[in-house]
C-alpha cells in the first residue's frame, strides 16, 4: 500500500483542501493518506476554529486515512520548526512512501537544489543571514534575502530569481530541509495552489476560498452556512453541529482576559522567558500596555507591530504566554530531539490496516490517548494544557472538556 503524507491544519477542511488530497495520491501514485495535523493552536499563532477531533473527523471524512497531531511544540512554531516536526513524525511511522505540499510556484525543482546546499546551514549563509537582519528585515523576509544571496553566488540563477517570500514556498522549503536534515527516504511532490492564496481574504471563486476567508466570512455571519459554497457538505454539517453546541468559532477573543491577566501580573523578567520574547518585546508589552484604547487583543497587535514584529511573530509570543510556554522548553535542542511519540487522532477502515502495520514499523510509540503514554513526556504535557486553556474559551467548558486528551479515542468513520 502506497502512501502518502500531508502536512495540514484544516481550519477548517475546504474545497481547495479536498482537491489537494485527490491531487496528492494521483501524482504520488498512492493508496492511502496520512494527514500531520495541529492541535488546538496554529502555525500563525492562532487558536484554531474548530476543535482537533472535530477537525480530525473532517479530515477522514474528506479522504485522509489516518490523521496524527503535531504537538503544540512544533504546531505553533516559525516555518523551520514547524516542518521539521512534521516530517519527523512522517518518517517515524514507517508507512509513507511520499510528501505532497501545496505551494505557489509548483515548481520543486529549484527548491530542492537549495534545501540540498543549506540543509546544514553553511557559514557563509549564517553571514549572509547576519546581514539582512541588521537591515532591520523580519526574519522571514531576511531568510528569503538571504537564500537568494546564497544562490546567486552559488551561480544558481533561477533559485536566487524564485520567490521564496511566498508563505507555502517558505513551508516547502523547509519541507525539503527537514527531509535532508532527517536523511528520510520519503519523496517529496508539490501542487501548484491555484484560485485563492494562503491569507487571502476576499473571495474570488465560486466554489475555492482561502481558509483565512472562510473564517472571515463565518466570524460574521449569524451562522457558518454562508461558508457552503466553499467547504464539502461533510464539513458543513460539523461545523453547524459545533456551532449549535457553542464551540464553532473560538478566536483570539476568548483568550484576551487570560492573556491579559498575564501580561500586567507578571514582571518584565518573567515575560522575557517566554518563547518568542526576544529583542526586547517584553519591555515594549509593558510600555504600551497603559496606553491602549481599550483592552482587545487586536487592539494590543496594532500597538506593538512595527517591521521587525510582525503580526506572525507577535501572535506566537502571546501565544507563548498564554500557555505557558518558556524559552528552555522549546530550545533548539530540545525541539530537534522531542518527537517522542504519535499520537493517532483519528482513522479510517483503510486507516486501521496503516496502523497495523505502523505498530511493526513505527520508531516511536504510538498513542491513541494521552492515558495511553508509559509516563508523562514533555511534548505532551504541553499538548494537554493547550487542550485545557482551548477548552476554557468555551462558555460551558467541564472538566471533562479541559482533559479530553485523557479520555477522547480516536475518530473512526
Amino acid at each position: 500500500m502506497r502512501t502518502v503524507g500531508i502536512i495540514v491544519e484544516y481550519n477548517p477542511f475546504h474545497n481547495g483542501h479536498h482537491y489537494h488530497l485527490q491531487q496528492s495520491l494521483k501524482i504520488t501514485e498512492s493508496d492511502a493518506v496520512v494527514a500531520v495535523m495541529s492541535g488546538h493552536f496554529l502555525q500563525r499563532g492562532e487558536p484554531a476554529l474548530l476543535n482537533k477531533w472535530t477537525r480530525a473527523e473532517m479530515a477522514l471524512r474528506g479522504g485522509c486515512d489516518v490523521v496524527i497531531e503535531l504537538p503544540v511544540a512544533y504546531s505553533t512554531q516559525a516555518a523551520e520548526w514547524f516542518a521539521y516536526g512534521a516530517c519527523a513524525l512522517l518518517e517515524a511511522t514507517g508507512v509513507v512512501d511520499a510528501l505532497c505540499f501545496g505551494s505557489e510556484a509548483g515548481d520543486i525543482a529549484p527548491l530542492r537544489r537549495v534545501a540540498r546546499l543549506l540543509a546544514h546551514e553553511p557559514e557563509s549563509f549564517g553571514r549572509l543571514m547576519a546581514d539582512e537582519l541588521r537591515t532591520g528585515a523580519s526574519y522571514p523576509a531576511a531568510y528569503s534575502g538571504a537564500v537568494r544571496a546564497f544562490m546567486a553566488a552559488a551561480d544558481d540563477q533561477e533559485a536566487a530569481a524564485f520567490a521564496f517570500e511566498q508563505p507555502n514556498n517558505t513551508l516547502g522549503l523547509h519541507y525539503l530541509l527537514a527531509l535532508e536534515r532527517l536523511g528520510s527516504a520519503i519523496e517529496p511532490f508539490s501542487l501548484r495552489r491555484e484560485k485563492a492564496g494562503y491569507s487571502q481574504t476576499s473571495i474570488t471563486d465560486a466554489q475555492i476560498a482561502s481558509a483565512t476567508a472562510i473564517r472571515k466570512l463565518v466570524a460574521e455571519s449569524a451562522s457558518p452556512e454562508h461558508a457552503a459554497p466553499f467547504v464539502p457538505p461533510s464539513t458543513m454539517e460539523l461545523l453547524l453541529r459545533d456551532h449549535a453546541a457553542g464551540r464553532g468559532q473560538n478566536s483570539w477573543k476568548q483568550y484576551a482576559p487570560t492573556l491579559f491577566h498575564k501580561l500586567v501580573s507578571e514582571s518584565v523578567s518573567d515575560l522575557g522567558g517566554y518563547y518568542e520574547m526576544n529583542e526586547g518585546l517584553e519591555y515594549r508589552v509593558k510600555r504600551i500596555l497603559p496606553k491602549l484604547g481599550d483592552i482587545a487583543f487586536e487592539t494590543l497587535l496594532e500597538q506593538l507591530k512595527t517591521k521587525r514584529y510582525t503580526r506572525t511573530k507577535l501572535q506566537r509570543a502571546m501565544l507563548a504566554v498564554l500557555l505557558g510556554h518558556r524559552k528552555e522548553l522549546l530550545a533548539p535542542d530540545r525541539l530537534r530531539s522531542g518527537i517522542q511519540y504519535i499520537r493517532v487522532l483519528g482513522y479510517s477502515p483503510r486507516g486501521q490496516e496503516l496502523l497495523k502495520r505502523m505498530r511493526k514499523s513505527a520508531k516511536l510509540p504510538i498513542l491513541s490517548s494521552a492515558a495511553s503514554a508509559d509516563g508523562m513526556l514533555p511534548y505532551l504535557e504541553l499538548d494537554i494544557q493547550a487542550t485545557s486553556a482551548y477548552a476554557l474559551g468555551w462558555k460551558d467548558a467541564g472538566p471533562r472538556d479541559l482533559f479530553r486528551d485523557y479520555y477522547e479515542k480516536p475518530i473512526t468513520i
